[in-house]
């Protein structure tokens, strides 16, 4: 169900349909999604710091998982826990696994290639806690997968939802100097994807009551990530960038496609990389609901 932060769709979607694809798309995925655990890794382990969880939960599920970034903050949060970590790419897996054995973790992982959008799962246990970060939008079915979820659960168990409100934005208003605004008009030549996922911004809080959950917080975190203080901001900026431009290309200008390919040029004087003014800015909302 992963296939990134498909792939039409822009970065940090952490598309999850099914679908063919080169290993190299898999691999610039996987290294997408690597480059979002690294850049919000203080935001990913704030929500697991705010869960209103009663008891350390000693079971998870992480829906959806990519390459780990909830799993790792999850498994740094609960000491004592186990992850199950589901995700439709075998790539995306083994990444993970490659990611746990280099922090000593594989004893605490464990990890099943599925497809949640089908109708029978896997016996995932009856986990502690179901943790979905930028997963839900993609499911063809959500309302299906709240209630397989809400059976999934132990008693008095806890399901997080974390959704991106919008994609993320990397450039000044101003910028570049010889085209400002290019991104947003970037992000509005690209707007009809998000027809392939209708759920992107939603409001869970409905939908999870709907499914049988009774709702125990919501929150929504600004995230702004300054350039200056993670070096991966401008490599981030760069992929994002790039997969832009995929669905971008023939509905801009000239004169902007020329400016977008001056950003992406790694060695060019007018590289995204050699800006010093980037941050990542975009909003994360958290559902989180009991059965």
């Amino acid at each position: 169900m992963s296939h990134a932060h498909s792939h039409s769709h822009p970065p940090h979607s952490h598309v999850r349909e099914s679908g063919e694809h080169s290993p190299a798309d898999l691999g610039g995925q996987a290294d997408m999604l690597d480059l979002d655990a690294e850049v919000l890794t203080e935001y990913t382990a704030a929500i697991t710091a705010w869960l209103p969880v009663t008891t350390a939960p000693r079971a998870i599920v992480d829906l959806g998982s990519g390459t780990g970034a909830g799993t790792f903050a999850l498994l740094d949060r609960f000491p004592e826990a186990r992850v199950t970590a589901v995700d439709s790419s075998a790539e995306h897996l083994h990444r993970l696994r490659e990611n746990a054995c280099a922090r000593g973790l594989q004893a605490r992982v464990h990890t099943v290639q599925a497809d949640l959008d089908a109708v029978d799962w896997p016996d995932l246990g009856a986990p502690d806690l179901v943790w979905a970060s930028a997963s839900m939008h993609h499911m063809a079915d959500p309302a299906r997968v709240l209630r397989a979820v809400r059976e999934l659960l132990a008693p008095g168990g806890l399901f997080v939802v974390v959704e991106l409100a919008d994609l993320p934005r990397f450039l000044p208003a101003d910028a570049p100097e010889d085209r400002p605004g290019l991104e947003e008009r970037l992000h509005a030549a690209t707007a009809h994807h998000a027809a392939h996922v209708p759920h992107r911004g939603a409001d869970w809080g409905p939908m999870l009551t709907a499914a049988g959950f009774d709702l125990a917080g919501e929150r929504t975190v600004a995230v702004t990530v300054e350039g200056a203080h993670s070096a991966a901001v401008g490599r981030y900026a760069r992929t994002a960038l790039q997969r832009l431009r995929g669905g971008a290309a023939d509905a801009i200008s000239p004169e902007d496609l020329a400016a977008l390919d001056a950003l992406l040029d790694s060695d060019g004087p007018r590289s995204i990389l050699r800006r010093t003014d980037l941050a990542l800015r975009t909003e994360r909302t958290v559902w989180v609901a009991r059965p």
